[in-house]
C-alpha cells in the first residue's frame, strides 16, 4: 500500500486524521515514523502559506505524498483573531488549556450575540516534485464563557454550536468528524489525490465519511 505522510507529529491531529481518512488506500505516516525530525516554522501571513509550507517541504523530504494543514479559530469581535495563530495565541510552549483561558480572558465581559466565530481548516496536499492541491473547511459557532466537555483538543472546550446545543469538546469523535472545519476539508482530499496521482489509486468518487 501506498504511504502519504501527514505532515504532524501533533497526536491529537494524527487522531482525528487516521479516522477521517482510514477508507482511502494509503497508509498513514508521520515525520517522526519516518526519523525526521525537521520542524517547519509556520512563517506564512496565512493558512494557506503555512499549510503548504509545510506539505512541501516534508513532502521533498520524505519522497512521499504529504498532506499539511493550518487550522485556528476566527473570532469576529477580536477582527479574526487567533486565526492562524490559533496555536501560539497564549505563547510558543502554552497548553490547550493556556490557549484557552487566554482567549476567553480576551473577551471577558463581551455579550453572547458578539461572541461569534469560525473554526477555519486549510489542508495541502503536496508532491515530492512539488505540485499543490489545496481544500478548505468552515464551522460556524460561538465562544463560550466557561469550558465544557472532555474531548477533543485546542479550542474545543469552548466553541458552541448553537444547532446541536453542545460544545465541539462534547461531541464524540464520529459526530466531530461529520461537520467539523476539519472533516469538511478532509472531506475534499480524494479528489486533491485523484487531480495530483494522475487518478493512479482509483480515488473517484471515494467518500471518507
Amino acid at each position: 500500500m501506498a504511504h502519504l505522510l501527514l505532515a504532524t507529529n501533533n497526536q491529537d491531529k494524527v487522531h482525528e486524521y487516521s479516522s477521517l481518512l482510514q477508507k482511502l488506500p494509503f497508509e498513514l505516516v508521520t515525520p517522526v515514523e519516518l526519523g525526521i525530525t525537521t520542524v517547519v516554522n509556520e512563517v506564512g501571513e496565512s493558512m494557506e502559506e503555512n499549510a503548504r509550507l509545510k506539505a512541501t517541504v516534508l513532502a521533498v523530504e520524505s519522497k512521499l505524498i504529504a498532506l499539511a494543514d493550518d487550522s485556528g479559530v476566527e473570532v469576529d469581535a477580536l477582527d479574526g483573531e487567533p486565526g492562524r495563530l490559533s496555536a501560539r495565541y497564549a505563547g510558543e510552549n502554552a497548553s490547550d488549556r493556556d490557549r484557552v483561558n487566554y482567549l476567553l480572558a480576551r473577551l471577558k465581559g463581551m455579550p453572547w450575540p458578539q461572541r461569534s466565530a469560525c473554526f477555519r481548516c486549510v489542508i495541502a496536499i503536496a508532491t515530492p516534485e512539488g505540485e499543490v492541491e489545496f481544500g478548505s473547511g468552515e464551522c460556524p459557532g460561538f465562544i463560550t464563557f466557561e469550558p465544557r466537555g472532555k474531548h477533543g483538543f485546542g479550542y474545543d472546550p469552548i466553541f458552541y454550536l448553537p444547532e446541536l446545543d453542545k460544545t465541539m469538546a462534547e461531541l464524540p469523535l464520529a459526530i466531530k468528524n461529520q461537520i467539523c472545519h476539519r472533516g469538511q476539508a478532509a472531506r475534499k482530499v480524494p479528489q486533491m489525490l485523484e487531480r495530483l496521482t494522475d487518478g493512479k489509486y482509483a480515488l473517484k468518487g471515494t467518500t471518507i465519511l
